[in-house]
């Protein structure tokens, strides 16, 4: 349930209930009345959220309104102006090798001859570079079955021999995801992984993303400028807007009253007969739930 409060200086404000989604389960997320700035300038104040295993939650809103700077704070890069913020119990940046991270999507030359699987080996070994880590037989051998299981997770067993290069958009981003649950992470992180696909790859992606969540219960937090691929697969969202933010299930945050509260200006949310949402008001366009490729950043 989303409860609404005023915010000096920021408009208004709607405040989470930071329990309204989960479990008894202790939180593998959980992000208390947090404030961040950048560059001198306030993104967000007064930011909750508590995400427990095998959640998925989207972050969504409009660009520059600090999604992306979220995820910095979770992984440990960026520290909070004000409130508290844990991930797996510990302070961010302490559970790291807990966390699967992809980054906003990162396009690969066409000549790239690193094989598919290469590209996934890396989120288990990639960081020791000149230091092997798997030395013994057995070592490897077990290293190579994680590496054969989480392709065939994502659906890529058929091409992962392939150079990367010679992928498709949805191919390469499969193994991108198999990359980060290489290390059976505990927790899922995933800055834009739709943007720049066809519809098509973004369903067929957010379906998968969903599967992972449930079958391997990790807690998947998205970044996404468009609900409509991932709406069905969702437990909560986090829609942020003007400083402030809304928080909850996706049927309580993305409603015409919860959102004109959170711009501060009249909005209309519509469900079209396809089940899909439209924003219909005066936010800028990225407030609007279509299919769109725009350029997310440094602050997201």
């Amino acid at each position: 349930m989303t409860a609404v409060t005023a915010a000096p200086d920021a408009g208004p404000e709607v405040m989470p209930d930071p329990g309204s989604a989960g479990t008894s389960e202790n939180p593998v997320v959980s992000v208390r009345d947090a404030t961040v700035r950048v560059g001198g300038r306030e993104l967000w104040r007064g930011v909750g959220l508590t995400v427990r295993p095998g959640e998925f939650v989207a972050v969504l809103g409009p660009n520059g309104v600090g999604k992306s700077t979220l995820i910095k704070v979770i992984l440990g890069l960026l520290p909070t102006a004000g409130g508290q913020v844990s991930v797996l119990g510990e302070r961010p940046g302490r559970a790291s090798r807990r966390i699967g991270y992809l980054p906003q999507r990162r396009s690969f030359d066409p000549s790239l001859r690193i094989r598919g699987v290469d590209v996934v080996r890396l989120g288990l070994d990639g960081d020791r570079w000149g230091i092997p880590l798997f030395t013994g037989r057995k070592a490897r051998r077990e290293a190579s079955e994680r590496v054969a299981e989480v392709i065939e997770l994502v659906g890529g067993t058929a091409y992962a021999q392939r150079p990367i290069g010679e992928l498709s958009g949805g191919e390469q981003q499969r193994l991108l995801i198999a990359q980060a649950l290489v290390r059976r992470p505990a927790v899922l992180l995933l800055d834009e992984p739709l943007d720049s696909l066809d519809l098509p790859n973004q369903a067929a992606v957010a379906a998968l993303i969903g599967r992972i969540c449930r079958r391997e219960n990790v807690s998947v937090l998205m970044v996404a400028h468009d609900v409509n691929p991932i709406l069905p697969y969702l437990d909560q969202v986090l829609y942020l807007a003007h400083g402030a933010a809304a928080c909850g299930r996706p049927a309580e945050v993305i409603t015409t009253d919860t959102l004109t509260t959170l711009y501060g200006t009249p909005i209309e949310v519509v469900r079209t007969a396809d089940g899909r949402l439209i924003v219909v008001g005066q936010p800028e366009a990225p407030a609007v739930h279509i299919n769109r490729h725009g350029d997310d950043n440094a602050a997201g």
